[in-house]
């Protein structure tokens, strides 16, 4: 805990997470309907509040997994108290409590310059595309996540993800009125996907195939789900090779783009594998 004057900076309670989701939603971020559950899961220490006179104006995520990979999320002002230091002192918080990790995040491009004095270095691009839900049949090879054991999807999900997150990825499968998804290839895995409702349609992520191709058949099965019409977005890593192909068959629109930027190293993760990031906040 931290304290200037008035200002203290200290853990959220779990009710408190909604605060954060609210704020994310008035910057335009499109916060899933039940994101803030499945944050909590992740690491339940991992949200910061600060407060002026009791009065929460900011708040950060900085969620550990493993105790070596960090990742930095939520990171917003009130408007009305920019500029006056608030936002420094609970990043530093922040910053500590990841002390020793590795620590991701994705930025907005225009504030590269400021997490770059902070010691983080650009990775590469995810960019946010959205798109219509088209109606369509769903590949024979992909079945509801229920089909196969949680321990195979998790294990997929070390491919594109650094460290564990099981209580995460149980609470991010079987949020309310989502469509969890698993594509299955001569009796193995090969790939899963999630489809959540979230302020201005469907958010799908993580989308993780072996190939475009699988990827594609996952794509189609949570559009299935979103229902003909809706709206639908996808945050693909540029660093993708395979991103292209996946593209190209979509008719999709570039809306945002965030700077994946690290402390470390790049993870060893398997990046042709990912073509649809979980969620910005929480990687």
């Amino acid at each position: 805990m931290t304290r200037t004057d008035d200002y203290q900076v200290r853990t959220m309670r779990r009710e408190e997470l909604a605060f954060a989701i609210e704020l994310a939603a008035r910057e335009g971020w499109n916060p899933g309907l039940h994101d803030a559950e499945c944050f909590h899961a992740a690491d339940p220490d991992g949200f910061l509040v600060g407060e002026l006179a009791g009065d929460p104006i900011a708040c950060i995520s900085a969620v550990s997994y493993a105790g070596r990979y960090g990742f930095i999320g939520l990171y917003i002002v009130r408007p009305e108290f920019r500029g006056q230091g608030y936002g420094w002192r609970l990043w530093q918080a922040g910053m500590a409590r990841l002390g020793g990790h590795n620590v991701g995040l994705d930025g907005v491009v225009a504030q590269q310059g400021n997490y770059a004095k902070s010691g983080f270095r650009l990775a590469y691009r995810n960019v946010r595309y959205r798109g219509r839900a088209q109606a369509g049949t769903v590949h024979a090879s992909i079945a509801p996540a229920s089909a196969v054991a949680f321990e195979a999807i998790r294990d997929f999900d070390r491919h594109v993800f650094p460290e564990p997150r099981d209580e995460f990825l149980r609470a991010w499968l079987a949020q309310p009125g989502a469509g969890a998804y698993v594509a299955r290839e001569g009796g193995r895995l090969a790939g899963f996907t999630v489809v959540r409702p979230c302020r201005e349609g469907w958010k799908i992520g993580p989308l993780s195939a072996d190939d475009a191709q699988v990827a594609l058949r996952l794509h189609a099965a949570a559009c299935a789900h979103a229902g003909a019409g809706a709206t639908v977005f996808v945050d693909v890593p540029e660093a993708n090779p395979d991103a292209k192909p996946f593209l190209a068959a979509l008719n999709l629109t570039p809306v945002f783009e965030t700077a994946r930027m690290y402390t470390g190293p790049d993870p060893a993760i398997e990046l042709p594998k990912l073509f649809g990031v979980t969620t910005f906040e929480l990687g």
